[in-house]
């Protein structure tokens, strides 16, 4: 038995460097939601989340008032029935947004106690398909002021110097003859034997706003389009699958296994990109690959690759890990004491017990304040 004796909870607002653009909104600074769950043996299991860059505190009053009760003097091996508890306690208040992210955070830090205690890397513990690196796309490409085409196609190139075979830009803020510009200036600078995923951030409200865009990208052969729509609009995801030949890409802020259900049935994502860190957690992040490998679907997870890494090593549809190799966008990086490395295009997963990693405490301490329920 691990009994679970303490939890402690942590919001830490990271200023970003430079202020970067998205296709429909501008960030500042990101808010993390940080955990740990700590056992009666004395071993401890972090987990985290992404909050957005307003209002971050509703995690942790979700954590302490809601959440962390429901643990506190629980084995932390009854996964399935912890996560269970926890979301039959967050109906009326979650089911999706931060409460969900709260509850995937607390999840995260129970299977990473759990890969503690058995002095396994999570990986493995998991049942791993891969034991020591797996494939990944280098993430950037954002909009920031000044940046020309040219330069965009130089930071893709540059992501090619370093090994990666696939890269992602953003897409959708400008006009679409503007945005044809950027995606054929990153394409013919990386070549045409390296992957190139487009994403949009929900950036478009229609199919024939989206196919106007779309049309002048297909030459350029991307790999996927991500999130053209609201996230909530599945008949425009579904619409726009049947109109395009370029894959639709969608989940990173899909909350449980039923709206995922949803976008298989109705074949509105050719590839989901399910985060742990918001779906619902480890346990349901395992679900949802599970049934989207019945509906021949892959996985390729959105943002932390601290956690994805091990979760696609251990996941037999899932194809990428999304990887950011600097702090200026996943700024995350500053609060955790070891990074991931690459090599070849793959990333080397950590062999040490759990996560392989901590929270950088001085780091941590800069942009926040740890609070303990027990």
């Amino acid at each position: 038995m691990a009994i679970i004796q303490s939890i402690e909870v942590c919001v830490a607002r990271v200023p970003l460097d430079k202020v970067t653009y998205l296709a429909n909104r501008t960030v500042t600074d990101r808010h993390y939601g940080l955990v740990k769950v700590r056992s009666a043996d004395g071993v401890e299991g972090i987990g985290f989340c992404y909050v957005g860059n307003q209002a971050g505190e509703i995690f942790r009053v979700a954590v302490e008032q809601l959440l962390a009760p429901v643990l506190i003097g629980r084995d932390s091996l009854a996964v399935e029935g912890l996560w269970k508890d926890m979301y039959q306690e967050s109906l009326l208040q979650g089911r999706m947004g931060t409460v969900m992210r709260a509850l995937s955070a607390l999840d995260i830090a129970l299977w990473d106690l759990n890969a503690r205690t058995a002095n396994l890397p999570l990986h493995k513990y998991l049942g791993a398909v891969e034991l020591d690196t797996v494939p990944a796309y280098a993430s950037g490409g954002y909009y920031v002021d000044g940046k020309t085409a040219e330069q965009l196609g130089e930071e893709m190139a540059g992501f090619v110097e370093l090994g990666f075979k696939a890269v992602k830009m953003k897409t959708g803020r400008l006009s679409p003859s503007g945005e044809e510009a950027r995606v054929r200036a990153a394409r013919e600078a990386i070549g045409d034997d390296v992957e190139l995923m487009l994403d949009c951030n929900n950036g478009w409200v229609d199919t024939v706003q989206a196919m106007e865009y779309l049309r002048r990208m297909e030459p350029f052969h991307p790999y996927f389009i991500e999130e053209p729509f609201s996230p909530d609009d599945v008949e425009s995801h579904a619409r726009l699958a049947k109109l395009t030949r370029i894959p639709v890409a969608t989940a990173e802020i899909g909350y449980g296994r039923w709206y995922h259900k949803q976008l298989l049935d109705m074949g509105a994502a050719a590839i989901l990109q399910t985060d742990a860190a918001v779906c619902g957690g480890i346990t349901e992040f395992k679900r949802i690959a599970a049934m989207a490998a019945g509906y021949g679907i892959q996985m390729c997870p959105h943002w932390f690759h601290d956690v994805h890494a091990p979760l696609v090593a251990a996941t037999p549809n899932a194809r990428y890990v999304e990887f950011f190799w600097d702090d200026q966008v996943l700024n995350f990086r500053r609060l955790v004491d070891r990074q991931l490395e690459h090599k070849d295009g793959r990333v080397i997963l950590h062999q040490t017990p759990g996560l392989g990693f901590n929270f950088d405490e001085k780091q941590v301490e800069k942009y926040g304040r740890w609070t303990t329920v027990a």
